[in-house]
């Protein structure tokens, strides 16, 4: 965030192009987070703090997104709210707007509740408290790497599902994070890449940024990884979060369920990174979780350049046939060997979250 503005990788345009936009208030941000131009757990809570702090800069300057940029307008509209409530009203409105974005990401929830707490002494408070979230996240995320690394044997072939990556936080991801640190210390490592439909985060973002960083690696269907598993070319998976509730169920992109139920059969370790912003003391068990129900254009269209690099968009189901679409589902936590935070690697047990979390 500089100023006003928010700076992001618009990652639907990925891996076809690389562009950073911005957003120049709350609402063009929350666009960002629903149409996924933001998205993953970290990246959705920066970009939600920063939406909460530029919410705060609009109630005192009156620079909502409806005024026309015009500035003897904007404090024209000040002086008028000056001793008014209306830059209450206006955050408290602006906080149901960004918490409404995505309904499954705890992080988004937590970085709006402690923007919005710091926003109620001064719109600078907001501010900086929106930069302390953005800036933790990147450290977390770093410490999870050094964590997650030591589970990292030379040789290793590693398994992850959708992205959860750099792009999805603000500096190094979670599930990849170990994986970065493994390559650059010189660790013979393979990395399967699940293709996550219906959005194929896994073939379009974490292949991308495999492939930047020059880590070994393949894209497979997301029906292949239990044979993989069978066949002993997986040594472990790790995979982000989402939510991760009190108990230690975790919810994460659709498909991880079934990915941890044939880790667990064919005896492959299975585990989750994520950062404590992540934890949600506050849900019991997986099933208080809220399930978002994306568009079935998702599962029945796919998007992508032709042979001359145009972008087109074609249907890939049967026509007349429709589709439900799940964004997230809910792994148990019996089936998750650990949960690698930036405080070290926990199991997935209420006794050893509540202890970590204190």
């Amino acid at each position: 965030m500089e100023d006003s503005s928010v700076y992001f990788i618009d990652q639907n345009l990925l891996p076809f192009e690389f562009r950073i936009i911005s957003s120049g208030n709350f609402r063009q941000s929350c666009h960002a987070i629903r149409s996924r131009q933001v998205r993953g757990a970290g990246a959705i809570g920066a970009m939600a703090g920063f939406a909460m702090a530029q919410a705060f800069i609009e109630s005192v300057t009156g620079n909502q997104q409806e005024a026309t940029g015009n500035q003897q307008s904007a404090v024209g509209s000040q002086q008028e709210a000056a001793g008014s409530q209306q830059p209450a009203v206006m955050v408290q409105e602006a906080r149901v707007t960004i918490e409404s974005t995505r309904p499954t990401a705890r992080n988004l929830f937590y970085a709006v509740e402690k923007v919005f707490a710091a926003g109620m002494n001064s719109a600078d408070a907001a501010v900086t408290e929106a930069q302390v979230i953005a800036g933790k996240d990147a450290y977390d995320c770093k410490k999870i790497g050094e964590y997650g690394n030591s589970l990292i044997k030379d040789g290793f072939r590693i398994e992850t599902h959708c992205n959860a990556g750099w792009l999805a936080f603000v500096d190094y991801g979670t599930a990849l994070s170990p994986v970065y640190l493994a390559h650059s210390e010189g660790k013979n490592i393979f990395v399967y890449v699940d293709e996550t439909r219906p959005r194929s985060q896994g073939a379009r973002l974490s292949a991308w940024e495999l492939h930047e960083e020059s880590v070994p690696h393949t894209i497979i269907p997301d029906n292949a990884g239990a044979w993989l598993m069978s066949a002993g070319k997986v040594d472990i998976m790790i995979t982000g979060a989402d939510r991760i509730a009190a108990n230690g169920d975790t919810a994460n992109k659709i498909g991880t369920f079934e990915k941890a139920l044939a880790a667990k059969a064919l005896g492959v370790p299975f585990y989750i990174a994520a950062p404590l912003s992540t934890f949600d003391l506050n849900c019991s068990c997986g099933k208080e979780i809220t399930i978002e129900e994306r568009s079935q254009d998702e599962v029945l269209y796919v998007e992508g350049p032709d042979e001359e690099g145009i972008i087109r968009r074609i249907r890939l189901a049967s026509p007349g046939s429709e589709a439900v679409n799940p964004a997230f589902d809910v792994t148990p936590a019996g089936l998750i060997t650990g949960i690698i935070t930036e405080r070290g690697i926990i199991g997935a047990t209420r006794e050893e979250i509540f202890k970590i979390t204190k």
